[in-house]
């Protein structure tokens, strides 16, 4: 599977996924002592949705379009509330439910980490750290970095600050990448046990993604929580195609699990097809 950012962007899997990481990034912001934030297949940060690449593939009209038809008949202010950090990333929909441009991770660090945070973003295709970098500008908070994502993983952590998110978000280009992905995130957790960590993966297989989960509990025993989306019910089933997608949060904070569950009914909703999406959460080794 090749998940190159840039043909995705705003699609389901990016709001489900962008959603969970605002909710991650508020919690930790509650306390005033500096954070990092790295960022190991960053993308190029901001993607314009009226473009080439998302012409080609606009899956943005099944993600964040139908995410923006969902908010007119939105009453649950709890709901609400939760969505605000990622809909201010957003701004302002068009006529069709587009933002002027669809941040993607970095960006949304940008617009939420403060003056005393740091950011580390990596990326390996010479094409979007060159869009990065220019995203980036001045910003004395982030350093972008051309380097392979799980060569950064074992580079930079553990980091100067004592608290602080790694998102690990691969294109999974490779047949081998959950294989690396566990790999590389467990010997990171060993390096950092307190870190939080976000690993987004697609689910095509059931099994590939079970295995993930599990191996990584077994061999970390750090508490985690397993959050997956489909499309549909029978996405569930089957697994068949990109029609869902998960995000393990090791060392979660204490209440996004309860967010989720207030979010992601909203979200299969808004976003589901064949009559609704479906989702799942499952906390492991939890505290």
């Amino acid at each position: 599977m090749n998940y190159r950012h840039s043909f995705h962007a705003g699609n389901f899997a990016d709001v489900f996924k962008h959603i969970l990481l605002t909710r991650i990034l508020a919690h930790l912001l509650k306390k005033t002592t500096p954070l990092r934030y790295i960022d190991t297949h960053s993308g190029a940060g901001f993607y314009d949705l009226a473009g080439a690449a998302a012409a080609r593939s606009p899956e943005w009209q099944s993600g964040v379009a139908r995410l923006a038809r969902g908010l007119d008949g939105l009453r649950d202010r709890a709901v609400k509330d939760l969505l605000a950090p990622y809909l201010h990333c957003l701004g302002p929909f068009d006529a069709a439910g587009r933002p002027s441009l669809y941040p993607g991770s970095p960006a949304i660090a940008r617009h939420m980490l403060r003056a005393q945070d740091r950011m580390t973003f990596c990326e390996l295709h010479k094409g979007d750290v060159k869009e990065l970098a220019r995203a980036v500008g001045r910003d004395r908070r982030a350093k972008v970095i051309a380097i392979d994502g799980y060569t950064a993983l074992n580079a930079y952590v553990p980091p100067r600050e004592r608290r602080g998110l790694v998102l690990i978000d691969p294109p999974f280009e490779d047949r081998g990448e959950f294989e690396r992905l566990e790999t590389g995130v467990a010997s990171a957790v060993k390096k950092w046990p307190t870190g939080v960590y976000a690993l987004w993966y697609p689910v095509k297989q059931a099994r590939q993604a079970r295995g993930l989960a599990e191996g990584l509990g077994a061999e970390i025993g750090r508490p985690m929580l397993v959050t997956e989306f489909f499309t549909g019910e029978a996405a569930l089933r089957e697994a068949r195609g990109l029609t869902g997608c998960g995000l393990i949060v090791i060392n979660p904070p204490h209440t996004l699990e309860s967010e989720a569950r207030l979010l992601l009914p909203f979200l299969s909703a808004a976003l589901g097809q064949e009559g609704g999406g479906a989702w799942a959460i499952s906390p492991v080794n939890k505290a």
